[in-house]
């Protein structure tokens, strides 16, 4: 069947190409995808499927060779192992002891599975090869025999082709994030730290749940709450729940639903099914109601602060020994909205004596006349979280719930409503929140940003949202690198911005193209008197190293553009080094006011570029440059951690934006929104704002490297 595989150009999917060809299966090319999605295979009749491993499936079941996917069940599972394997350990930090376990594994085999070549071999030969000069330096030490033998036993003219057209003689230099502590499959050693374990966890038999509540994007903390979630679905090969936490009507939207399963979607987190807290509503207040007429909760018309100040002191309530017909009366005035249902709550009837506050009475339902985003005015009370969370877990088959270590002293209290309700255990497993300097993470505070237009909107680059942190041009498999490095720990850390961005700078330099700005203001003419008298092209290669950035068409004229800083610091008679083109020495420098304005140099071609100090970026004197705003942002927050008592309103940054306007070559007309670039001795940009016409500017985003800088230095 005809068939294209579309894919972004920064991410050449190597196994799938390989694999095509060994397999006969015919594919036009199309890398056309924005950067970070993942590969889809387009079928003529209009279907589509999408992802690496799904795709290198469909190839092998349709392969000429009908061993290609294994000769059974057993071999293709194992096929599937091997799939899930290749991209993470391979080309992650575990690189050598990957390869190490591989020599070991293949001293006795020839193939990966059974007696005979699949997929799985060429999945992992192509992650290898993909790898470019990590792996040709462990191929020549004759380290790892066995698995040279074995890779040049794969190796074919084919291949290599597909190889050298998408990774070139130095390798791409991309890095899929790594496991998390993960085995190698059907290893007998481990070669990392070990594993973590969830208390009890079965395979098969596992079910978790990422539940956020709709009442923002999710951010960084939430992206780790999903993955660990999701490695442990896929370690124990078991469920994975997506659930909206919405039960508070007041805060929610159908907008916030929509966006987090974007933000899913983005973190590349596969779940199994979507449920809301509000399917099962109508269970909720039945439970509630079976409480109350056990005597195990009753309804309080304490007010709020006066309640606060009674489970803090231990003091019960009034109401606390109603009689059960006097709980009912209330409870339904409560469900009726009515004036007095309205003063009152329901609450469990625990201990008001425990030392943990979270078992003296906690709420378990409350008043709300607000619509809700699903439900409308259905209902007028909604129950908290505290009561909802553990009744939901058990019902939909949730074995293990993954907390933050700040619900820590609410556990006892989860444990003990499950137990009220007569409802199995479901074990909690805890792990650390995320907190990054500089920033604040709270729902409540990210949305008085947004209320007092102190950003866009919650997809502001300055936001720590997956939407921000991703429009600031931080790559999804950077934040996974990032976030699954840490692990499950639960010892609290405040991590640095700047280790995140160290690692993405690692993925997107060696594969983004390479262009050219010059700051608007002041910029200095330079008159090359030597010069070619017309105008000439040169096509040159995007990025040195990286073929599959393609070409950019570069304009040499006898009037260049400088930048002022780097016409203050050139002295007469200097020899410096134009970039792409070669050496000039400057004659003369004019200046007006002791502000330089015009230089005049002449071309020495001839000249070393070894022996020069400087090394010059610069533009043509052509109508074809395009105008460009280059913006920077800053920290919303000025203190790098703020403490409990302190007010975040009393800590925000002044400037958090900086605009700067420049020119830039006529090639970056071509940059589509989304598109990462390095601008030469500028840094990293990712593209918001495309090429729509000449008056106005595409809008270029500074992605930090994990070193400060500024556009201005």
């Amino acid at each position: 069947m005809e068939a294209k595989l579309a894919f972004a150009q920064d991410s050449p999917p190597l196994s799938i190409l390989c694999a095509a060809k060994v397999a006969g299966v015919s594919l036009t090319i199309d890398p056309k995808l924005a950067t970070g999605s993942a590969p889809t295979l387009h079928f003529g009749s209009g279907d589509f499927i999408h992802g690496v491993n799904t795709i290198l499936r469909y190839i092998a079941r349709v392969a000429s060779a009908s061993s290609f996917y294994g000769q059974d069940a057993i071999q293709a599972a194992y096929v599937d192992q091997w799939l899930d394997y290749a991209p993470v350990v391979l080309s992650g930090s575990e690189f050598e002891a990957a390869c190490s376990f591989l020599d070991g594994y293949l001293s006795s085999r020839t193939f990966l599975v059974s007696y005979g070549l699949s997929v799985a071999d060429i999945a992992v030969w192509s992650n290898l090869a993909g790898t470019g000069q990590r792996w040709e330096s462990l191929r020549r030490s004759k380290k790892y025999q066995n698995l040279v033998r074995w890779f040049n036993s794969i190796a074919s003219d084919t291949l290599d082709e597909v190889v050298s057209a998408y990774v070139g003689k130095r390798g791409i230099g991309k890095s899929p994030a790594p496991s998390l502590k993960e085995k190698l499959p059907d290893s007998k050693q481990n070669v990392s730290t070990p594993e973590v374990d969830l208390p009890g966890a079965k395979v098969g038999e596992v079910c978790v749940r990422f539940a956020p509540e709709p009442s923002g994007y999710l951010h960084i903390g939430h992206a780790k709450a999903g993955l660990l979630n999701k490695y442990f679905a896929e370690r124990y090969k078991g469920r994975l729940i997506v659930r909206f936490d919405d039960t508070n009507p007041s805060k929610e939207s159908n907008e916030f639903v929509e966006n987090v399963l974007k933000d899913v979607e983005t973190l590349g987190i596969k779940y199994d099914i979507v449920t809301y807290t509000s399917d099962y509503f109508p269970q909720l207040m039945e439970m509630a109601e079976n409480l109350i007429n056990q005597g195990k909760a009753y309804v309080d018309d304490t007010p709020k602060e006066q309640m606060r100040t009674e489970r803090m002191d231990g003091v019960e309530s009034k109401c606390r020994n109603n009689t059960v017909e006097d709980n009912l009366a209330l409870w339904k005035e409560m469900i009726n909205g009515t004036e007095r249902g309205m003063q009152c709550c329901v609450r469990g009837k625990l201990d008001m004596q425990d030392p943990n506050k979270s078992l003296r009475d906690p709420v378990y339902y409350r008043c709300n006349t607000d619509p809700h985003h699903r439900v409308g005015s259905q209902y007028k009370v909604y129950p908290t979280y505290d009561f909802a969370c553990p009744f939901v877990d058990a019902l939909e088959g949730v074995t293990h719930a993954l907390r933050s270590s700040e619900y820590h002293d609410r556990n006892a209290q989860y444990y003990r409503i499950l137990q009220e309700m007569g409802l199995r255990r479901v074990e909690i497993y805890e792990f650390s929140r995320l907190n990054m300097v500089y920033t604040v993470l709270s729902k409540r505070k990210l949305l008085w940003f947004v209320q007092n237009k102190k950003v866009e909107d919650w997809t502001d680059p300055r936001f720590p949202t997956v939407q921000g942190i991703v429009r600031r041009g931080l790559k999804v498999e950077a934040l996974v690198q990032f976030i699954l490095e840490q692990g499950a720990s639960k010892n609290l850390n405040l991590m640095e911005w700047d280790k995140l961005w160290t690692i993405n700078k690692k993925i997107i330099d060696p594969v983004c193209g390479r262009h050219t700005a010059v700051l608007k203001e002041q910029r200095v003419l330079l008159t090359l008197t030597n010069g070619p008298e017309e105008p000439f092209v040169r096509i040159l290669p995007r990025h040195k190293k990286y073929e599959g950035a393609g070409k950019k068409a570069t304009t040499f004229t006898k009037k260049i553009w400088l930048e002022h800083a780097d016409a203050s610091v050139i002295s007469i008679g200097e020899e410096v080094t134009l970039m792409d083109w070669g050496n000039t020495i400057i004659k003369e420098i004019k200046t007006e006011n002791r502000v330089i304005t015009e230089l005049f140099g002449e071309l020495h071609l001839e000249g070393s570029v070894k022996m020069t100090k400087l090394k010059l970026t610069w533009l043509p004197d052509i109508e074809d440059l395009v105008s460009l705003s280059l913006v920077e942002f800053d920290y919303l927050i000025k203190k790098k951690k703020l403490e409990e008592d302190e007010d975040f309103l009393d800590n925000l940054n002044p400037c958090t934006r900086q605009e700067f306007l420049a020119i830039g070559d006529a090639n970056m007309r071509n940059l589509k929104q989304g598109e990462i670039i390095q601008l030469e001795r500028k840094g990293y940009y990712r593209c918001d704002a495309p090429f729509i016409r000449p008056s106005k500017p595409i809008v270029l985003f500074a992605i930090p490297d994990g070193r400060q800088k500024s556009v201005t230095n």
